[in-house]
């Protein structure tokens, strides 16, 4: 191997490697930890410890505790649809995107220790670290997407998205062991385990960082330059009227990410509140998913060489739905959600690595690939904004089990709208 290809290879790793830095915060405080740990302290609970409500109070209104947070996580999300046009053109314009990235990672990561101060009677100002935590990490993951066009050659694409996630799969799993391991053997406060998330994302984001290289541009700041990302993603709104490849995928991208992002974000809820799953059960069942996500993510990228990327997603959706309707329906025990979560695990690692790549290889050539791909997460994080207010709607209404049963629309109409996207480049 060449010194040059040496040098790639070295820029890959570090890239993927952002994925092992980061999924931590995904896991222990998006699916495993916090959510437990949430739910405890927001329940109610009579005399003998049992409990007999899920309500809170949030400036003066009332709520479960699941749609509050559903809430709130929809408008940290809110806040990365204006943050991430906001500065992606600044990025591209000076061309420092890395700096974006690392000012977002720490950002979040600092967000994250602050949880150890979560308080149930300081709900409000509790809430804006679980906000701000958020928003540093899909910030910037949507500065770390925009890095794949460029250090990764077309036929590259696929197989590097797979292996970042599974890179993030792999070490988010490594530090939820340690951390449950250190808070059931040594008796530790599970808020450590959000300090323990904020020293990881920080300190192996140092290896990216240190592999990255910006292409520095402009140095001089003109009037209008904060206005530039959406500048920036109007051009790319228009771009898309004549690239009907792209316009056709990222709609159904929009569509069908509602439901995968929110079953992401409310799954262990639904373990906990409909199955009632003991804590360490729900833990057990959130390492399944992470650990067959990493053949999942590769199945699929190998299914892509094969069928195509369009197929290989059209599957995964159609799975997705008959998911959905499993948990609806035939959910109503421990093996019943162990089932469910297998199936989500193998699935999820496969759509997320295509779903990225896919968007990847439809971008056309050019540098400022930061605006592409804040196009790209403002769409999955408005779809998701839509997906958790309609869960705590419905939930709100009806139960949890009505809103899993609703997100099948979300993949069925996705797998229709994928059949609009004509045979291209993505599909070889």
């Amino acid at each position: 191997m060449t010194e040059t290809a040496l040098s790639r290879k070295k820029i890959q790793n570090g890239w993927a490697m952002y994925d092992w830095a980061n999924s931590v915060y995904n896991l222990v405080i998006g699916t495993a930890i916090f959510p437990i740990f949430y739910g405890a302290v927001t329940a109610q609970k009579n005399a003998e410890g049992v409990i007999t409500g899920h309500k809170v109070m949030f400036f003066g209104g009332q709520y479960e505790n699941t749609e509050l947070l559903s809430y709130c996580l929809a408008f940290g999300l809110a806040l990365v649809c204006v943050l991430v046009p906001l500065f992606s053109g600044v990025a591209d314009y000076f061309g420092r995107k890395k700096t974006f990235m690392q000012i977002y990672c720490y950002m979040g990561a600092a967000a994250s220790a602050s949880l150890y101060f979560f308080d149930i009677n300081h709900l409000e100002l509790s809430m804006m670290s679980v906000v701000l935590a958020s928003v540093g990490f899909w910030c910037s993951y949507a500065m770390y997407n925009s890095f794949l066009p460029v250090v990764a050659t077309e036929e590259e694409q696929d197989k590097l998205s797979a292996k970042g996630f599974s890179l993030g799969y792999i070490g988010s799993v490594i530090l939820l062991l340690g951390n449950l391991i250190a808070i059931m053997v040594f008796k530790m406060s599970p808020r450590w385990s959000f300090v323990s998330v904020a020293v990881w994302w920080a300190g192996f984001a140092q290896i990216t960082f240190s592999r990255l290289h910006e292409d520095r541009k402009h140095t001089q700041v003109h009037s209008g330059i904060f206005s530039q990302g959406f500048r920036e993603l109007h051009g790319v709104w228009k771009e898309l009227k004549h690239t009907k490849q792209l316009k056709s995928y990222l709609l159904a991208f929009f569509v069908f990410s509602m439901g995968i992002q929110t079953i992401m974000q409310m799954a262990s809820f639904f373990g906990e509140k409909e199955i009632q799953l003991k804590s360490d059960q729900l833990i057990i069942a959130i390492l399944l998913v992470q650990l067959i996500a990493i053949p999942g993510a590769f199945v699929f990228s190998f299914g892509s060489r094969r069928l195509g990327n369009i197929p290989m997603l059209q599957l995964a959706l159609l799975i997705w739905a008959a998911i959905c309707y499993f948990a609806f329906a035939f959910v109503n025990d421990v093996v019943t959600f162990f089932i469910a979560a297998s199936l989500i695990g193998f699935i999820m690692g496969g759509t997320q690595s295509l779903a990225r790549s896919t968007y990847s290889k439809l971008i056309p050539g050019r540098k400022d690939t930061a605006s592409f791909f804040s196009f790209y997460d403002v769409t999955e994080k408005v779809g998701l904004i839509i997906g958790l207010i309609s869960f705590g709607f419905i939930e709100g209404q009806f139960s949890m089990r009505y809103s899993i049963l609703a997100l099948i629309l979300f993949f069925l109409v996705g797998f229709v709208l994928m059949f609009f996207v004509p045979k291209n480049k993505a599909e070889g």
